[in-house]
C-alpha cells in the first residue's frame, strides 16, 4: 500500500510542480514514446546481457514482492516454533531416529502436514530435514552443525539477492542510457541546424526528455524497488534464522521450550509473539498422533 502511494506522489509532486510553475507537459508527452523506447530498450537487452536465467525468472517474484511485502506473517512465525517445538520435543524424548519417516518424506509427515504453509517452501523444509539428516549421523557437534547450517543460510540468501542486485544495477545504468536518448536527439537537432529556432527549441527540449527520463527512472522508481526487493529478501531471511537457532540450541542439550524461546528472540519485532502467547500456542499443540 505505502509503495502505491509513494509512486502516486512521486508522479504527482514531480509533473505537479512542472506543470504549476508553467512548464509544457506537452512537450515530455510528445518525447516520452521514443525517448523510452530509447531507454527502456536499452535497459531491458543490458539486464539480459548482464543476468542469469535463474535472475531472471527471479525477477517478476521479487516485483511482486515490492508491493507485497514478506511472504511470512506473524501467524507463520508462530507456527515455525511451534513446528520446531514438536521436533525437538520428539528428539528430546524419542531420539532422532523418531524422526527419520517425518523427515525423508517430510510431505506427507503428519508433523510437518500441521503446518501448509511451511511445508510449501522447500527451503525451509529441505533445511530442516537436512539438518536432521546430519544429526541421524551422529554429527552432534553444535559448532559444526551450526556452521554447515550458516553455509546453507549464506548460499540462499545470496542467490535470494540477484533480483534486487540486478534491478539496482539497473537503476545505476539508467541515467547513463538517458544521456545516449538524449545525444542521439542532440545529434537529430544538429542535422536540422537550418530550422527556425522555434523548432530548434522544440527538438533540443525533446532530446533533454531523454535525461530527465534517465535520472527519474533510476532514482525516483527502479531503485527505491531495487532496494525494497533486497529488504523484503532481509525480512524473509529472519524466518530461516529462527531454524538455525532452535535447532542448535537443541544441540547445546537445552529443553524444547527453552530451545524455541532462544528462536522466539530471534523473530523480528514486528512479527515476534510475546512469551505468554507462545506458551499458550505450544500447550494447545495436539499430541502427535492426535
Amino acid at each position: 500500500m505505502f509503495q502505491i502511494i509513494g509512486i502516486v506522489l512521486l508522479f504527482v509532486m514531480v509533473f505537479g510542480s512542472y506543470i504549476v510553475t508553467g512548464g509544457n507537459i506537452g512537450v515530455i508527452l510528445a518525447a516520452t514514446p521514443h525517448e523510452m523506447a530509447a531507454i527502456g530498450g536499452a535497459g531491458v537487452a543490458a539486464y539480459l546481457i548482464s543476468n542469469s536465467m535463474a535472475v531472471l525468472k527471479g525477477t517478476g517474484g521479487g516485483l511482486a514482492k515490492v508491493f507485497s511485502g514478506a511472504k511470512w506473517k506473524p501467524s507463520d512465525y508462530r507456527d515455525l516454533l511451534s513446528l520446531l517445538f514438536l521436533l525437538t520435543k520428539t528428539m528430546k524424548s524419542k531420539g532422532v531416529i523418531a524422526l527419520e519417516s517425518h523427515i525423508e518424506n517430510p510431505q506427507e509427515s503428519s508433523i510437518f502436514s500441521r503446518f501448509p504453509r511451511i511445508q510449501k517452501d522447500h527451503f525451509a523444509i529441505d533445511f530442516i530435514c537436512d539438518t536432521l539428516r546430519m544429526m541421524t549421523m551422529n554429527l552432534e557437534d553444535p559448532h559444526q552443525v551450526e556452521d554447515a547450517m550458516e553455509k546453507q543460510l549464506e548460499k540462499h540468501h545470496h542467490e535470494a539477492l540477484g533480483p534486487g542486485n540486478a534491478i539496482t544495477n539497473l537503476a545505476d545504468a539508467l541515467p547513463a542510457l538517458g544521456i545516449v536518448a538524449a545525444v542521439l536527439g542532440v545529434i537529430k537537432t544538429m542535422g536540422s541546424i537550418t530550422e527556425p529556432p522555434e523548432v530548434l527549441g522544440g527538438m533540443i527540449g525533446s532530446a533533454l526528455v531523454g535525461t530527465f527520463l534517465g535520472v527519474f527512472l533510476a532514482y525516483g522508481l527502479v531503485g527505491p524497488m531495487g532496494t525494497r526487493m533486497k529488504d523484503v529478501v532481509e525480512e524473509e531471511g529472519a524466518f530461516y534464522r529462527i531454524i538455525q537457532a532452535v535447532l542448535v540450541a537443541h544441540l547445546h542439550g537445552n529443553a524444547a521450550q527453552i530451545s524455541v524461546e532462544i528462536g522466539r528472540g530471534n523473530v523480528p519485532s514486528g512479527a515476534q509473539p510475546s512469551f505468554l502467547e507462545l506458551e499458550e500456542v505450544l500447550s494447545n499443540i495436539p499430541a502427535e498422533g492426535s
